[in-house]
């Protein structure tokens, strides 16, 4: 069974959020990375890029599958994760952690729309 950390938020979509202030750490879930299988490339946006709720703002690519990312604040991205172009298995190993993908300056956390670890957790059925 995935674990779902306590402080952080949660989307329908698989990301996860971490507020740090008024910047958010995001990356995906650990079921996303679990049902995605080896991850071989991730596709991040540039930093400068203006992000708004629900955008896509990259992609990451298993053998399986390739699959989008969905924005789960609005903001400004001002960090990009390089090391993942080196090293994208991170994503697999360490999602919560050295696997997080983009650190966002937010003007609007839609906090509403975002889920707790419980919440997602029922949300997956696990």
């Amino acid at each position: 069974m995935a674990e779902y950390p306590q402080e952080l938020r949660y989307t329908q979509e698989h990301e996860w959020v971490k507020f740090e202030g008024d910047l958010a750490r995001i990356g995906i879930t650990s079921f996303a990375q679990s049902e995605l299988g080896d991850i071989v490339f991730v596709e991040l946006p540039s930093v400068g890029q203006i992000l708004r709720l629900g955008d896509t703002f990259g992609t990451v690519e298993s053998v399986k599958t390739v699959s989008d990312l969905f924005a789960p604040v609005a903001g400004e991205v001002v960090e990009v994760n390089e090391s993942l172009n080196d090293a994208p298995e991170m994503v697999n190993s360490d999602p919560y952690g050295a696997g997080w993908m983009v650190m966002v300056k937010v003007t609007d956390r839609h906090e509403d729309q975002l889920l707790s670890a419980t919440q997602y957790k029922e949300h997956v059925n696990e």
